[in-house]
């Protein structure tokens, strides 16, 4: 039986230059703004914590 998955990727806008960027719910990896630098996403060995705006879940 197939179900959905459990991490999505996510729209998310920058709170020091607001650039939209795309940043996936469960990275290993800390994510920066592409444009300022930022980070938007800490890994945390699972669903990474988002420390920015969430514009919206994408599917």
């Amino acid at each position: 039986m197939e179900g959905k998955p459990r991490s999505k990727f996510v729209r998310v806008k920058c709170d020091d230059c607001e650039n939209e960027q795309i940043v996936f719910d469960h990275a290993s990896t800390t994510v920066r703004c592409n444009v300022c630098g930022r980070s938007l996403v800490i890994a945390r060995g699972g669903k990474s914590e988002i420390k920015t705006q969430i514009i919206e879940f994408l599917d």
